[in-house]
């Protein structure tokens, strides 16, 4: 890893993905990212229900230093609108989440969402042709069996290299909300899909059927104080699974405890500072994201204003926490105007479970050491699209005399938000999703 000479890793411009224009379609915002778990391939998902796949450049993998470029792999329709009859609703679209199951064959499988129906997508590669059938001719067409004279072997020729995505399984019709997350379970053959008030267990050969593992819907909904708004399973342990509330706790769950999890294990959650309490005290506690570290013995939480590490044997308060935009508290009345309190921002480990990184608004994105403490804010901006390009790091002005490299908060652009990011599991390539931009940055080569 190249270092500063503070220690710190710098980070430099790799590649931007799609049109650097202004004018951004709604079909085009990119909706999830996420690495499969070499990070050989990258998937990113969209409002328009697009499924892009990118693979590691094999030429500038293999370079001395190492660059992490990556170039189009495949791109498929993974889901289409629909319209729901019986509640007269419109179901969008958009791919809401995109998990990867791990590699047991050449071809590579990976679970997409949108609000209601998961699909499994098996995407595999195709370098080979068969020619030459007796009853079929090489366009296509039925040859009459009467006519055939004599038999021929089949041949198996070359042909160029063609990618192929296609549905091996649809989850349909098991959510009365809209899906907030899915994932794989250790075991690589169950998986869970979480909505606002339910959980579901699914088995990925079985798509008629699912558990409902949570159910925390009130029997009367003017009742409801909380909704899930995240859900995981242990990275290791194939009983245990997490999922966050609105109301700024996490549960930890044990399925092998009961059928239906609605007692938890152990309640995650940190104690408010009454010196901070106000009126948005409830919006901002509530937790957009959860992720359980590749160990298994950790896991960060993110709520509006900052990143959570827990210790998973340590209840009552995180053992580190980290300010991601402290300089917005003093703004939360206009944010809240402007809808943006209610953004989900998103948060991920690095491969070794040492830095933890986030998103900000004005295209920033925070990355905190927790070896060495540091923690720098970056931006993904178009000027600095060009190779080996150094990220400078930036500092936000709340107050006072602002000096020559600072920007002022009031001049912060919170129309350009940076909601989904993903570190690669190996190395230090981190991706990051600008509206309709995927970045990909990497240490410095």
């Amino acid at each position: 890893m190249m270092e500063g000479g503070n220690g710190e890793t710098q980070w430099c411009f790799s590649q931007v993905k799609g049109t650097l224009d202004d004018d951004v379609t709604e079909a085009d915002i990119i909706s999830c990212v996420e690495f499969n778990h070499d990070g050989e391939l990258l998937a990113t998902g969209d409002k328009g229900g697009r499924v892009v796949i990118f693979q590691r450049d094999p030429i500038s993998k293999a370079a001395l230093p190492r660059r992490g470029e990556y170039n189009v792999y495949s791109t498929f329709q993974s889901h289409e609108p629909e319209f729901d009859y019986l509640k007269s609703l419109e179901i969008e679209e958009k791919i809401n989440k995109i998990r990867w199951l791990k590699r047991r064959n050449p071809a590579h499988f990976l679970l997409s969402t949108n609000d209601k129906t998961i699909k499994l997508w098996k995407v595999s590669e195709r370098d080979k042709k068969v020619e030459g059938y007796n009853t079929r001719s090489d366009n296509g067409s039925l040859i009459d069996p009467a006519s055939v004279s004599s038999l021929r072997v089949p041949i198996i020729k070359p042909m160029e290299l063609m990618v192929e995505a296609s549905p091996r399984r649809i989850f349909a019709n098991a959510h009365t909300y809209h899906i907030n997350s899915i994932s794989v379970n250790s075991d690589q053959e169950t998986y869970l899909s979480a909505d606002d008030l339910r959980i579901n267990l699914w088995h990925l050969e079985i798509t008629d059927q699912s558990f409902n593992i949570v159910d925390i819907k009130p029997a009367n909904m003017e009742e409801l104080t909380e909704v899930i708004t995240a859900a995981e399973f242990h990275p290791v342990e194939c009983n245990l699974f997490v999922y966050s509330s609105s109301k700024g706790t996490i549960r930890l769950c044990d399925m092998r405890a009961a059928a239906l999890c609605d007692r938890h294990a152990k309640l995650f959650e940190e104690p408010e500072d009454p010196t901070n309490r106000s009126f948005f005290s409830e919006i901002i506690s509530s937790i957009s994201d959860v992720k359980l570290s590749n160990n298994g013995r950790y896991m960060i939480s993110r709520d509006y204003l900052s990143v959570k590490v827990w210790d998973l044997h340590m209840e009552s308060k995180p053992i580190e926490t980290y300010p991601v935009h402290e300089y917005l508290r003093a703004k939360l009345c206009s944010l809240y105007e402007n809808d943006c309190i209610f953004d989900k921002f998103e948060c991920c480990w690095n491969g070794n479970d040492t830095a933890v990184m986030t998103s900000s608004y004005n295209n920033f994105f925070r990355i905190f050491d927790r070896t060495t403490k540091r923690d720098v804010t970056l931006e993904a901006s178009r000027d600095i699209a060009k190779p080996k390009t150094l990220l400078m790091p930036r500092k936000v002005c709340s107050q006072g005399k602002r000096k020559k490299n600072e920007i002022s908060v009031d001049c912060l652009d919170f129309n350009k938000k940076i909601l989904h990011t993903a570190w690669h599991p190996l190395e230090n390539i981190i991706a990051v999703a600008a509206t309709n931009n995927l970045f990909l940055f990497q240490d410095k080569f």
